[in-house]
């Protein structure tokens, strides 16, 4: 059982945990604002104080399974931040230093937080592959969040050498595959951050899907609500706010299957021997949406 959930605050009560312990998960994927460290100059005066209290109030049976976590903006230091945030190379010693990623891990000595994970279930290898959506990512266009696409053939979310990782690694044998960016990937019709204000990238990676879409799983954050998506048989989770409700009632997308979720909320990932039970959840543990994949 793979717990998944996003945007998580030090400094509001995080009674979620309660719930998401009785899960009773091997693992739990942490997709990005992991905490909100962030600062308008970007100091990081601010993130060193949020992983310190995060780091005290983390429930216990997190210590217990295996943790996975990738960043978004308030965990990278720039609110909507990219390429040009000056300080990344600090933000991301203070990242892989608080998650305790070990000192051989190639994260440590490449630019950027991306990396995958290849695990053993059922007899079934899945390959899960995390991206960093910020460390090269090009500048936004638009006003923010009334952002517009940018269509320029140089702009990138994950650049070049993450780009060539990645191909490689979709090449690789497995029989199921899971993509979490900390951004949504399907998803066109808010004008929020997303990977559609770079159509170009947004084309790039879901061609490179297109031969294996029959198993393939896309899970993202960042959104303070979730929703399940599905454009040309691939499905997208998002989950997404762990503690901080979004304060708009109402979205919808072309691509959402059912409604979104602006309460708190976190996703379950129980793979089975023969399918994928994909769940949304409140944070009493009642099911607000779900979806069945089978290999």
């Amino acid at each position: 059982m793979i717990g998944i959930g996003s945007c998580l605050d030090q400094d509001y009560p995080q009674p979620i945990w309660n719930v998401i312990e009785n899960e009773d998960l091997s693992y739990f994927i942490f997709l990005g604002d992991n905490v909100y460290g962030d600062m308008p100059n970007g100091s990081l005066k601010k993130m060193s104080y949020a992983y310190k209290k995060q780091a005290s109030i983390f429930p216990d049976f997190l210590n217990n399974i295996n943790i996975y976590p990738i960043w978004d903006d308030h965990d990278y230091g720039k609110n909507d931040g990219g390429v040009e945030y000056k300080y990344k190379k600090e933000s991301k010693k203070m990242f892989l230093d608080f998650w305790n990623i070990p000192k051989e891990d190639i994260r440590h000595s490449r630019e950027g937080i991306y990396f995958s994970e290849d695990i053993i279930l059922f007899e079934r290898k899945f390959k899960f592959i995390f991206l960093d959506t910020r460390y090269f990512r090009s500048n936004l266009m638009g006003k923010k969040n009334k952002y517009i696409r940018n269509e320029s053939q140089e702009a990138t979310i994950l650049g070049n050498d993450q780009w060539q990782w990645f191909e490689n690694e979709v090449k690789q044998e497995f029989d199921f595959l899971i993509v979490f960016s900390s951004i949504q990937i399907i998803p066109e019709d808010h004008s929020f951050e997303k990977w559609a204000n770079f159509p170009r990238e947004r084309n790039k990676i879901l061609n490179i899907l297109e031969k294996i879409k029959s198993k393939t799983l896309l899970v993202s954050g960042d959104r303070h609500r979730g929703g399940i998506y599905k454009k040309d048989d691939i499905y997208e989770i998002t989950a997404s706010s762990l503690n901080k409700p979004s304060s708009f009632p109402f979205e919808t997308d072309k691509y959402l299957i059912g409604n979104t979720y602006p309460q708190e909320n976190f996703g379950i990932l129980e793979i089975l021997e023969d399918s994928i039970n994909i769940k949304l959840k409140d944070k009493s543990g009642i099911t607000l949406n779900s979806i069945r994949l089978e290999y």
